[in-house]
């Protein structure tokens, strides 16, 4: 398995017609990674991940979860039964990503702090400059 810094060099990445690309943009699109996360601690039906996933439409629930099926990293499954009944859960490539966008995750919630800090010095900066110009 190439590192990334392979695949940089060798520039398939990025290069625009990479098909990595794609799955790079629903792997960590702000809703891929949310649901992926929340998948990583077991299977939820369509109802469960849209109560847990703050601000997300159904409409995009239900088009993030599609892509990441397709990637093969959701595994769908369909109970035929009235009402129908859908589980969502991770393929083992799936549970793979999810690890790794959780660690981002969490570097981003543990340095929220240092983050927010910046945000307010750069913005009383920017109004400083606003004024004097």
């Amino acid at each position: 398995m190439k590192s990334i810094a392979e695949t940089i060099r060798r520039g398939e990445l990025l290069s625009a017609e990479c098909p990595s690309r794609e799955v790079l943009k629903h792997v960590t699109s702000r809703w891929g990674v949310l649901l992926l996360v929340v998948l990583l601690g077991g299977t939820h039906r369509f109802s469960e991940l849209h109560r847990k996933i703050g601000g997300v439409s159904e409409k995009m629930l239900a088009q993030t979860l599609k892509w990441l099926e397709q990637d093969g990293l959701v595994l769908r499954k369909s109970y035929a039964t009235v009402p129908p009944h859908v589980e969502y859960s991770l393929t083992p490539l799936g549970l793979e990503v999810g690890k790794r966008v959780e660690s981002l995750a969490d570097w981003i919630e543990f340095n929220l702090p240092r983050i927010m800090e910046v945000r307010q010095q750069t913005s009383a900066v920017e109004a400083m400059e606003e004024r004097v110009s």
